[in-house]
C-alpha cells in the first residue's frame, strides 16, 4: 500500500477568495495529473489568506468564503483536497480545515489551540475546536491539525488516540530568525509522544509586515526529516507513504536550511516583492545617500522587483561629502537603476529664509537638520505620487529604537524594509549581498555611518557605538529586561540608562512609521505594543 501526498507551499492573497479558490483548483489538478497524488495539503486559512484580521468580523466575507468552499468542493475530483478556511458559525467562527472529496465536503476539523501572543490574535476572531478529526485516505486513518495545535501537547496526541496513523498539519507560520529549527523541534516532540509521522505544510509569501518562509517538511515517526521544501519559494512536491498499519514516508528531497543571514535577506526580498506587487504599485523609489542603509535597501529592492522597476534619487545638501554622491551613483549604475541628482540646497534655503523671522534670536539646532530631511521627504513623495511607485524608507531598527530619525523626513514613505533589522545586521547583509555580486561599493561599508546633516557629523556623536547599542537594544526591546538587569550583565550604566530613555521616549515616532518586514522575535508594531503616554520608568 502506497499513499502519495502532495504539499502545496503557495503564496496567497488575503481577502481574494475567488482568486485563492482558482489557485487551489489549478494546483490540485497539477498534483493529481502530474504528481499522481492521492491528496494535496494546502496552508492554514487557504481560502481567506492569512492573517485575514478583521475581515473575519464581516458576515459578508464569511459568506463569500462559504460560497467559495462549496464551489470548490463541487469542482474537486480524483484527489482529496485539504484546505484551511474560516468556518462560519452561529456566533464566532472556527479556524477550520476541510477535506474535499468527489464533489463534497467529506469532513471538517476545527483548530483547538488558538495562539494569542506576538503577532497572533486568534482568540479575537475564533472559537477553539474540541475534538479530533480522523478520516481514511486509501484505507489509512489520517488526522488533521492546524498550526498551533502542533506547538502544544494535546491535538496531535488526541488524533493518534482516535486512530490516526498519520497527521497532516496546515500552517501559516511566519518567518523569524531561527524559526525553522524551532518548528522541527516541536514537531519532533509531538512525534516522539504520538508515534506517527507528520506532514507539515506551510504558507509562503509576504503579507503586510509578515513574511512566510514555507520550508514545509515531512517527519517520520522516529523524528527524522525525510523531505523539506526550499524556503521562500512556491513549491508543489509529493511524498510517498508505505504501509497500511504503520505508514512511513519514503525519503525524498531535503532542501538544506539557509544560513541566518541568507534567510533574513530572502525574507526582506520576499516582503518587498509581495507588498509592492500585491498592492499594485508600479515599482519603488528611494533616496540613495551613499550610506550603508540606503545601499542595502537599493540592493534588496532590485532583487525583489528588478532594476527596471526601481528608481533612486540622490539629494545632496551642503553637508554631503562628495564621496557620498560618487558612491551612490556608482551603485545605481552598477545595478542598472534609473537615478536622479536633485540637490536640496534651494529648498532648504527657502525654508530657512521663510522661517528666519520666526526663529530670530534662536540658535541653530536639530530643527535645521530635520528641515533637510523633510526637504528630501517632500521630493521623494512627489516622485512616488507622480509615478505610482511606493517610497521605500531606509531606516534600520537601531535608529527606530532610539528615535534617530526624522518624522515626515526620512521616516516618510510607504514601506520600511529595514524596520526590524539592527545596524550590525545591516552590515552583515551588505557583505552577504556583495558575496553574490559586488554591487555595494566597499567604501560605503567601511565608512563610519553619518546622517550628514551638519558638518563632520557621525552617528556616534549622538549614539553609543553600534556594537554596544545593538546588544543593549536586544536586551531591552526584544527580551524586556530591566535597566538594572542589563547593567548587572556588564553593560555601562550610563549607556544603558540613556538608551532605555531614548527607546521609551520615542514610541510616538514608531507609531507613525510605515510598515516593514518582521524578522526578529520582537518587532515594533504587531509584536511590541507599548503606550505612548506612560509614567513607568521615569525618574
Amino acid at each position: 500500500m502506497t499513499i502519495r501526498i502532495a504539499i502545496a507551499q503557495i503564496d496567497l492573497l488575503v481577502g481574494d477568495v475567488a482568486g485563492n479558490c482558482r489557485r487551489v483548483l489549478n494546483v490540485a489538478a497539477d498534483a493529481r495529473d502530474r504528481l499522481g497524488a492521492h491528496a494535496v495539503v494546502f496552508p492554514e486559512l487557504t481560502l481567506s489568506g492569512y492573517p485575514p484580521e478583521d475581515l473575519i468580523l464581516r458576515p459578508d466575507f464569511l459568506r463569500c468564503v462559504g460560497d467559495g468552499l462549496s464551489g470548490l468542493a463541487a469542482s474537486v475530483s480524483g484527489i482529496d483536497v485539504v484546505v484551511g478556511f474560516p468556518e462560519r458559525q452561529v456566533g464566532m467562527p472556527h479556524n477550520s480545515a476541510a477535506v474535499l472529496r468527489d464533489g463534497a465536503i467529506h469532513c471538517v476539523y476545527r483548530k483547538q489551540a488558538l495562539p494569542n501572543y506576538g503577532v497572533f490574535d486568534e482568540k479575537r476572531y475564533f472559537l477553539p475546536g474540541a475534538a479530533p478529526c480522523v478520516f481514511e485516505l486509501c484505507g489509512v486513518p489520517v488526522g488533521l491539525t492546524i498550526c498551533e495545535d502542533i506547538w502544544l501537547p494535546g491535538a496531535v496526541e488526541s488524533a493518534a488516540a482516535a486512530g490516526a496513523r498519520l497527521v497532516l498539519n496546515l500552517n501559516a507560520s511566519p518567518f523569524q530568525v531561527g524559526k525553522g529549527a524551532d518548528r522541527e523541534r516541536v514537531v519532533r516532540d509531538r512525534v516522539t509522544v504520538a508515534g506517527v509521522p507528520v506532514v507539515y505544510a506551510n504558507l509562503v509569501g509576504g503579507q503586510d509586515e509578515l513574511v512566510f518562509d514555507g520550508a514545509s517538511f515531512v517527519m517520520d515517526a522516529a523524528g527524522a526529516v525525510v523531505a523539506r521544501a526550499a524556503a521562500f519559494e512556491e513549491v508543489l512536491f509529493a511524498v510517498d507513504f508505505v504501509g497500511a498499519e504503520r505508514p512511513e514516508p519514503v525519503a525524498a528531497h531535503v532542501a538544506p536550511p539557509l544560513s541566518e543571514t541568507a534567510a533574513v535577506y530572502r525574507a526582506l526580498v520576499t516582503g518587498i516583492r509581495d507588498y509592492v506587487g500585491k498592492n499594485r504599485f508600479a515599482g519603488a523609489v528611494l533616496g540613495l545617500s551613499g550610506g550603508i542603509d540606503s545601499a542595502l535597501t537599493l540592493a534588496l529592492a532590485v532583487d525583489a522587483l528588478g532594476a527596471a522597476n526601481v528608481e533612486a534619487v540622490l539629494m545632496p545638501s551642503r553637508y554631503t561629502a562628495d564621496i557620498s554622491v560618487v558612491d551612490a551613483r556608482a551603485q545605481a549604475e552598477a545595478m542598472g537603476v534609473a537615478h536622479h541628482l536633485i540637490p536640496i540646497e534651494p529648498a532648504f534655503r527657502t525654508f530657512t529664509e521663510t522661517l528666519a523671522a520666526t526663529f530670530d534670536g534662536l540658535p541653530a539646532d536639530t530643527t535645521e537638520e530635520n528641515i533637510q530631511a523633510r526637504c528630501r521627504g517632500v521630493i521623494l513623495m512627489a516622485i512616488s505620487n507622480k509615478k505610482r511607485k511606493i517610497l521605500l524608507t531606509t531606516g534600520n531598527k537601531s535608529e527606530m529604537s532610539v528615535g534617530y530619525a526624522t518624522l515626515y523626513g526620512d521616516m516618510a514613505g510607504g514601506f520600511a524594509p529595514l524596520k526590524d533589522v539592527p545596524k550590525l545586521l545591516v552590515y552583515r547583509l551588505a557583505e552577504y549581498r556583495n558575496g553574490i555580486a559586488p554591487v555595494i561599493p566597499r567604501r560605503v561599508i567601511d565608512r563610519p555611518p553619518s546622517a550628514e546633516l551638519r558638518p563632520d557629523q557621525k552617528d556616534e556623536d549622538s549614539l553609543p557605538p553600534y556594537d554596544l547599542l545593538d546588544p543593549i537594544l536586544a536586551h531591552y526591546v526584544e527580551d524586556d529586561r530591566s535597566v538594572e538587569d542589563i547593567i548587572a550583565a556588564g553593560y555601562p550604566e550610563d549607556a544603558v540608562r540613556r538608551v532605555a530613555a531614548l527607546v521609551d521616549s520615542n514610541e510616538y515616532k514608531r507609531r507613525q512609521a510605515p510598515p516593514g518586514v518582521k524578522i526578529s522575535r520582537r518587532a515594533f508594531g504587531r509584536d511590541r505594543r507599548y503606550p505612548i503616554t506612560c509614567g513607568y520608568g521615569r525618574s
